[in-house]
């Protein structure tokens, strides 16, 4: 039994993703909670976490309550996790149960690990689709069966580009992409002997066709169509598949593009001619430093290579079958990546560098065959090295679920320090700031860049022990520097009347970087490179915020709201829209006003408000709910995922 005190599990909450569960039954005796194992699934199948077993959460402040029978509540913890038709799989050894001796009370403290690729999905009951949850922030949900779909493909496919599409050959490719890449090849590798195969030897040598030795019969891989097929082919196969790269010349996430790289028909439409279109411009604008190996000028940087490892992560770790398109986005302060589909190893294992799981081995070989990314685990060493050397904030790499599945690697071209944010700071604070540590200069200045900071991110840019972040943000709040919401792992730190703007996640995801959900055979939503085309040039509906594709407006997501209704919704939100920072009394006001006769939901408020939904739920929301102005959908299920806000009252005057 280990003893600690309620302040050192305080400081530990942000570390983890935890959840407090009072476990004391109807008898008081103490029982192991029914909802205990959907949290357990939950957290296998997103980050892991914490499960304190004996202590209340109100408010986010800790209440031991302590767990009377010990033995009962670790019989049933066991006996449930060795039952396969109540969870199908046990992840935790004995270590991962400690008994904790907490203001003299008995608190079970559970450290459920991520569940691996092919433990996953940890389930519940008998049925993946259905019993399988998920964790996003502080809550369990229910997966959706296509998530659940995709991860027991994961589970079972090593790769998920090796399959033979039997309806595919040779005509199905660009022939002018595959002639590129056969050059590519001969120049890296003159005297290599695949240079003497015909076309087609040679696309199966590099992993582009194949032939099922059983039944003989033969086509292009995934990997081979995806590679370089023609745009509507891929599409045939992949109904969601959609490259998308934005330049915009301003540091906002909703600033609109100047040049833009979609699949508009100009061009092949498939990986490798976009990889060659995107790298040129991502790297046109950097300056590169005299530097000489032996007698032989380098004409490149750490920089150069971290961009080109960068863009063919996202081209090879990418989920095809995912909704979310892939998005490349080049800013004056950042360069941003994402994929469709989450991480197949944790982020901390993907940054440490030796391991690698690869979703498309097949693409990660054919870019490898032409010096293009290594086998090795260590793109993402290399990425965070060459920032290193900059001296520049650490990229930060992110997993999504909600709204969908992807990753994102966001990669900032500003300093750890900038001396004209420490210059503010100190014209903010005063003498103060001169005498803060630096761990605590440090989250102050990235609250001014990024708009905000986590432990997490704080910890990945200082050596600092986890528990002296903790400290140094909580002094911070104290001295009412800061500001925070959220809980746990996703408590976010901000000035005091400044929430951020965005929704918890990464900056460079604009309106215009909306996923791409069109069926196959839609035309394909290219805009090419022209900056005074029409959909550049006027606000349109699929980035207005409105849609109803994307705005959940429509009666698919919450059947009070009409179409009709959408230009009055606009028209009241229109103040929120148009100003960045309004009083809290005007947002208040603004809310009820939306809500009135009429039920919205979370995101749908967001939408019209331009606001963060967790801005929205923490800071006003939950305090209108509580003060009785404003009523959930559904009372008794607070995280319903169609839960949504209305009001009755007459809403107060503007």
């Amino acid at each position: 039994m280990k003893s600690i005190s309620l302040a050192e599990l305080t400081q530990l909450k942000e570390g983890f993703d935890l959840e407090a569960k009072q476990a004391t039954g109807r008898e008081g005796r103490g029982e192991l909670p029914v909802s205990f194992f959907e949290s357990y699934s939950a957290m296998a199948n997103t980050d892991g976490g914490v499960v304190l077993l004996g202590v209340k959460e109100k408010g986010h402040v800790f209440e031991v309550i302590g767990v009377p029978d010990v033995e009962r509540v670790h019989r049933a913890l066991w006996d449930g996790l060795n039952n396969r038709e109540r969870v199908s799989a046990n992840l935790l050894s004995n270590a991962s149960v400690e008994l904790l001796k907490i203001e003299g009370k008995n608190v079970i403290e559970v450290r459920v690990p991520r569940a691996t690729r092919q433990q996953r999905p940890v389930f519940v009951g008998k049925n993946p689709l259905g019993g399988t949850f998920i964790r996003n922030h502080e809550g369990d949900y229910r997966c959706p069966d296509e998530v659940v779909t995709r991860m027991l493909a994961d589970k079972v496919e090593e790769s998920r580009d090796s399959r033979i599409l039997y309806h595919h050959d040779f005509d199905d490719l660009d022939v002018t992409s595959f002639s590129r890449y056969r050059n590519h090849f001969k120049s890296k590798k003159p005297d290599h002997p695949w240079n003497g195969e015909d076309d087609r030897e040679f696309l199966r040598l590099i992993g582009g066709w194949r032939r099922e030795r059983e039944t003989k019969k033969a086509g292009l891989t995934a990997a081979g169509l995806l590679m370089f097929g023609r745009y509507p082919e891929i599409r045939e196969v992949f109904p969601f598949f959609m490259l998308d790269y934005q330049e915009r010349p301003e540091a906002r996430a909703d600033s609109r593009w100047v040049d833009r790289v979609t699949p508009d028909g100009t061009w092949s439409g498939n990986l490798f001619d976009f990889y060659q279109i995107v790298i040129q411009r991502l790297v046109r604008d950097l300056k590169v430093p005299f530097r000489l190996t032996g007698d032989t000028r380098v004409d490149e940087s750490p920089v150069h290579e971290a961009l080109r490892e960068a863009l063919v992560n996202t081209l090879i770790h990418a989920d095809y079958s995912g909704r979310a398109s892939v998005l490349v986005v080049k800013r004056p302060d950042m360069f941003g990546f994402r994929n469709p589909g989450t991480l197949r190893l944790p982020v901390e294992l993907a940054i440490q560098g030796g391991h690698t799981d690869c979703r498309n081995r097949l693409l990660q070989g054919m870019f490898r065959h032409v010096g293009l990314g290594e086998q090795a685990g260590s793109g993402l060493v290399r990425i965070y090295s060459a920032w290193r050397q900059q001296h520049w904030r650490a990229p930060e790499l992110e997993e999504r679920v909600f709204p969908l599945e992807q990753t994102l690697c966001q990669m900032r071209t500003v300093s750890l320090l900038p001396p004209e944010v420490v210059a503010e700071m100190e014209q903010r604070f005063g003498a103060t700031f001169s005498h803060l540590t630096e761990v605590q200069k440090l989250a102050l200045t990235t609250v001014a860049v990024e708009g905000k900071v986590t432990h997490g991110r704080l910890h990945e840019m200082t050596s600092a022990h986890p528990r002296d972040v903790t400290l140094a943000l909580a002094s911070l709040v104290q001295r009412r520097m800061l500001e925070s919401s959220g809980a746990h792992k996703a408590t976010c730190y901000f000035f005091p009347d400044e929430p951020p703007a965005e929704e918890p996640g990464l900056a460079f995801l604009g309106a215009s970087a909306t996923p791409q959900v069109a069926p196959a055979g839609d035309t394909p939503p290219g805009a090419g490179n022209d900056a005074t085309s029409s959909e550049h040039s006027r606000p349109s509906s699929e980035h207005n915020g409105l849609s109803s594709e994307h705005n959940g407006l429509s009666s698919e997501h919450n059947d009070s709201v009409l179409s009709a209704e959408a230009s009055a919704l606009e028209a009241i939100a229109a103040p929120l829209q148009q100003k960045r920072r309004v009083s809290p009394d005007v947002m208040r006001a603004t809310l009820l006003r939306l809500c009135q006769g009429r039920s919205l939901t979370l995101a749908q408020l967001a939408k019209l408000t331009g606001r963060s939904p967790t801005t929205l739920r923490t800071h006003y929301l939950s305090a209108l709910v509580e003060e009785g102005k404003m009523a959930l959908r559904y009372p008794g299920n607070p995280t319903h995922p169609d839960q949504g806000y209305t009001t009755a009252e007459k809403p107060p005057a503007e």
